[in-house]
């Protein structure tokens, strides 16, 4: 076990004097995540009074809970105006760290945020202090504690961010006392420094487009057109490729490894009817073995987990109400339509895709692929497109499911002409994830065609699709992203940041590799919500850590995208902005409670929501387990 010992003795509290510290943050391997490490949490109760022995002092001297509360918000007031005195050493960013801290830890103490969680931190920690550990210590986990030794560090100016032996004093790096070439050079060599360092991790995450992978999918292709006794021209044909979805584990038995879950989970979905199903093209970008790798994002979007098959099965009759989560049923003014925002509305005419995203938002309601139901009826869609007709106020419309891309081309088209013949329709959108999994459904007279409703200056058609990571970038889906953008399309990603893609610059590379395909970043949607989607699910640190420590290392082309939480039956919230959100609450588990607040902030008075995140320890726990260095995530903790 790594440990700390501190040099010089504390004068108060003396309960933890000469105390042997877990390096909790800062560790190279983060020792206490590993499974042989059995420190009890008494070592993480110490390591929290250590991080801030003012507060600790003032939990255990009150003698009530309210009283505590009442002299904390004493302390942090002076300790807030404290960064704002001449003779305060700390350096600026540090200073500014104290006060989201402050702030955060303000929120996180209010009597009101108590109440409307149903949670008291402040009442976990002022028992702890008062040596009531005993009736208490079993509700709390590790990462409760961990949450406040970072907070109560940030609060004391040591979050040691910038530094990690000292406290982040005044002063300016070298470059910036330098002049002209000299300081130019100087700023150069850190410059050469970051850009050596992310590189280093994008060789981490090779894309389709790189020699190797190119090779393996070659024989993996051989493979499976041998099972299904077909030919290169079968393989082309997208009605081919439809007609031969993979609806069981026979085929990915015999064609790539599958773990003992897999096979058991994907047999399960079967047997209950559970939508389930992969392309054969799609299944050509998994990697025939599993010691390989790289495919883990594709395998995880696509290949149920034990746990999701159990859930689904488990809640079938409760699925259409306890699966919604962004509350469709409430924003669906009609059959088809769903509508969240004044100049936008979504239009489903087809109700599943070429297969199934495991944690796709609809899964409630997805019909199970290539079902004849999945088809909107002709009464059903005339209906929709009427409605639109009564609210001019909608200029973009998105065409949409389910993935339109999986009807035929009359359908689409006859679909695209009636918006289009709509004075007040300026854009139409089509939704689909037809070119990462099915890039051969666009034939150039397709392409054509669509293009025909571009006109200059008086309506824009866009695909907006679905990339997750860098390894579904293939030859043949740049061949056909320079065909779509020759024809004057534009092509938006929309990505959902999960467990599967939210390692050190793996986002940041599926950018670039998207640009470099004429591709652009458009929204990056925290996974949120759902109790069978909780394995993907990433903290909302790690995706603002991301966008902070990695997608701005980038050019300014290739970080267009925003990353966003969805609100249920509300709509986007733009997660950079700290005025949209708050940490209310921190669970006894570790948890963050956050307060979103809703578009129309600042023009009606919509209520806000309440959102439970996945705790910060637990998704560090999958990180350790998966051989990430934790070094790389140790400022998480500091994103709120």
């Amino acid at each position: 076990m790594k440990t700390n010992i501190l040099k010089k003795p504390l004068t108060t509290p003396p309960e933890i004097e000469k105390l042997k510290i877990i390096d909790d943050v800062f560790s190279d391997s983060l020792d206490y995540l590993k499974p042989q490490f059995t420190a009890d949490l008494d070592t993480y109760l110490q390591r929290l009074w250590h991080a801030n022995p003012e507060i600790y002092k003032i939990l255990k001297s009150s003698t009530t809970l309210e009283k505590s509360r009442e002299k904390l918000y004493d302390y942090v007031n002076k300790e807030e105006i404290k960064v704002f005195a001449l003779d305060n050493d700390l350096h600026i960013l540090e200073k500014s760290v104290v006060r989201e801290c402050i702030r955060t830890f303000r929120s996180v103490i209010g009597p009101i945020n108590e109440k409307r969680t149903k949670t008291s931190a402040l009442d976990y920690l002022w028992k702890l202090a008062r040596g009531k550990k005993k009736t208490i210590i079993k509700e709390i986990s590790v990462g409760f504690l961990l949450e406040f030794i970072n907070l109560f560090k940030g609060i004391a100016g040591k979050s040691n961010i910038y530094y990690e032996s000292e406290e982040a004093k005044k002063g300016i790096p070298l470059y910036l006392t330098l002049s002209g070439r000299e300081a130019a050079n100087e700023r150069t060599k850190r410059l050469d420094e970051l850009g050596a360092s992310m590189r280093k991790y994008f060789k981490k995450y090779p894309s389709g487009l790189d020699k190797d992978v190119k090779g393996w999918r070659e024989e993996n292709k051989r493979r499976i057109l041998k099972y299904f006794n077909a030919d290169l021209t079968q393989w082309n044909d997208y009605k081919w490729q439809l007609r031969n979805v993979i609806h069981s584990s026979e085929p990915l038995v015999k064609l790539i490894e599958l773990t003992a879950n897999q096979k058991q989970a994907i047999q399960l979905a079967e047997r209950h009817k559970i939508p389930f199903g992969i392309t054969p093209y799609y299944l050509s970008l998994m990697d025939r073995n599993l010691s390989i790798g790289y495919d883990h994002a594709i395998r995880a979007q696509v290949i149920p987990s034990l746990e999701y098959v159990e859930k689904m099965i488990k809640y079938t009759k409760e699925r259409k109400i306890l699966f919604d989560f962004m509350g469709e049923h409430d924003t669906s003014p009609i059959e088809l339509v769903t509508r969240r925002y004044p100049g936008i509305a979504i239009i489903k005419p087809y109700n599943s895709c070429a297969q199934i995203c495991v944690y796709c938002q609809r899964n409630w309601e997805i019909d199970p692929v290539t079902e004849t139901k999945a088809l909107a009826t002709e009464e059903a869609l005339n209906n929709a497109i009427e409605w639109f007709t009564r609210h001019p106020s909608i200029g973009d419309v998105l065409i949409t499911g389910g993935d339109p891309l999986i009807l035929s081309d009359e359908k689409l088209l006859d679909i695209i002409d009636r918006f289009s013949k709509l004075p007040f329709i300026y854009r139409i959108r089509i939704g689909t994830r037809t070119p990462v999994v099915l890039p051969m459904r666009f034939s150039d007279s397709l392409i054509e065609n669509i293009s025909k409703y571009n006109k200059c200056g008086k309506r824009e058609v866009t695909i907006v699709t679905h990339f997750e990571h860098s390894y579904e970038v293939t030859p043949e889906v740049c061949e056909l992203t320079n065909k779509i953008k020759r024809s004057g399309i534009s092509i938006y990603n929309q990505q959902v940041f999960t467990i599967e893609n939210s390692r050190k610059f793996e986002t940041a590379k599926l950018r670039k590799d998207l640009r470099m395909i004429g591709v652009d970043p458009y929204y990056n949607f925290n996974m949120k919500g759902k109790e069978e989607m909780q394995r993907f699910k990433v903290p909302i640190a790690r995706i603002l850590q991301e966008v902070k420590e990695e997608a701005r290392q980038l050019p300014g082309l290739d970080r267009t995208d925003e990353p966003v939480f969805n609100v249920p039956k509300l709509g986007k919230n733009h997660l950079r902005a700290w005025q949209d959100h708050r940490v209310v609450m921190i669970l006894p588990d570790g948890s963050r409670v956050y307060e979103f607040h809703p578009w129309e902030k600042n023009i009606t008075p919509t209520p806000p929501f309440n959102y439970v995140d996945v705790p910060i320890y637990k998704y560090l726990e999958e990180l350790a387990s998966r051989g990430e260095n934790m070094r790389d995530y140790r400022t998480i903790w500091y994103y709120y």
